[in-house]
């Protein structure tokens, strides 16, 4: 029986944006994969975008045997914006109870709208994704509440008090990416709490890097590690007791 991802992309993106990222996850992992075309901020701020992906994610959980799916393997994807998203989906599913969730894959995800890190201070002028666009999409997210206490875990994972009881995690970031510091702390939080945790932080690396030039030597890698870890999450079947 064929697994199921639940992939939440990027506020910027689309469903057709993110087209050429999805097929090569479903050839070399056999999944099934779902992008969901959630409600984009800031015409729609914060809950809505989270809430739309938790909810295709319990619609599909509820459809397990309609579609062919192992209600078992149930992951998240998502990157940048999208992977906000998706550690936000991981602590719903958690705090709320159901569905259970087997593995969350967060490429370079954007989780604290404070932008106090040292790279988010620093990585201001690389083109692609810094300070200033970070700061930009957290206000279209949250509005005036960004950066101040007024915002929930949900929408800024980083946020999180307890991050104990989440899905198993994978996290990659490059070097010369403003998130690099926040992910890093994310991930050694996870640990912290008992979460099993596999990190890349890929030197000279920058934000979408392995999108803007997909056949580089680095980019390459990149997609590597990522598709070896949703197949092993996905089709590895764990020991008894263990957890998944």
């Amino acid at each position: 029986m064929p697994d199921h991802l639940v992939r939440a992309i990027a506020v910027v993106a689309s469903i057709r944006t993110d087209h050429r990222q999805v097929l090569p996850l479903v050839e070399a992992v056999d999944a099934v994969v779902v992008s969901v075309e959630y409600r984009p901020a800031p015409e729609h701020p914060h809950p809505a975008p989270v809430e739309d992906c938790y909810a295709a994610l319990l619609w599909m959980s509820g459809r397990a045997s309609e579609l062919g799916i192992a209600p078992d393997r149930l992951a998240l994807y998502g990157g940048s914006a999208g992977g906000g998203l998706a550690a936000g989906v991981a602590l719903l599913a958690r705090d709320r109870g159901t569905p259970r969730l087997a593995f969350q894959m967060l490429p370079y995800p954007m989780l604290d709208d404070r932008n106090i890190t040292p790279s988010s201070q620093k990585i201001t002028d690389v083109g692609i994704w810094d300070r200033a666009a970070n700061l930009q999409g957290w206000q279209a997210l949250l509005g005036e509440r960004a950066g101040t206490g007024r915002v929930g875990l949900y929408a800024a994972p980083a946020r999180a008090d307890d991050l104990s009881g989440l899905p198993p995690a994978y996290l990659d970031v490059g070097e010369l990416d403003l998130l690099r510091d926040e992910n890093i702390a994310y991930a050694n939080r996870l640990m912290q709490a008992g979460v099993p945790v596999e990190l890349h932080l890929y030197p000279g690396g920058i934000h979408v890097g392995e999108l803007l030039a997909p056949g580089a030597e680095l980019s390459t890698r990149i997609t590597g590690y990522r598709v070896d870890a949703l197949d092993r999450a996905l089709n590895t079947r764990p020991v008894p007791g263990t957890h998944p």
